[in-house]
């Protein structure tokens, strides 16, 4: 899974997913990919999830590019375990991706197979996502 070699903080303080992205939120890289139309946290399963389906569906012919990356951990206290007593253990680590975000993208497949593993892709991810191409703008 993906994760921070380090990070200057075992327990952040969570970001806010609200609003639109300012950046990432064109295709940079490859020809199609997968856009966020709302914002969440998105967990490093997902994200490699996601990615295996890609990369299975075009039997590994292609390349893939991975937008977002899970620098925030979150924390979660034991089961069972009474109110209080401080904040828990970090548990796992999520990207925070707000609205617009290209989180995937995909090249050197044709049109059709990438936009069918794309959309494989997108239902392993728990935000409502639409495939863009290269040419189209961020409002469009």
């Amino acid at each position: 899974m993906l994760m921070p070699k380090r990070t200057k903080y075992r327990k952040p303080h969570s970001l806010s997913y609200e609003g639109k992205a300012t950046s990432c939120n064109y295709v940079a890289f490859g020809s199609m990919g997968l856009q966020a139309l709302e914002g969440n946290y998105i967990t490093s399963n997902q994200i490699e999830a996601a990615r295996i389906c890609l990369t299975r569906y075009t039997k590994r012919s292609g390349q893939v590019w991975i937008r977002i990356f899970p620098h925030l951990s979150r924390t979660k206290k034991p089961l069972e375990v009474r109110m209080g007593s401080g904040k828990g253990a970090p548990d796992h680590w999520v990207a925070v991706v707000k609205e617009g975000t290209v989180m995937f993208e995909i090249g050197g497949v044709s049109e059709e197979d990438a936009r069918e593993a794309l959309r494989l892709a997108s239902h392993k991810l728990p935000v409502k996502t639409r495939i863009v191409a290269k040419a189209e703008k961020v409002g469009e």
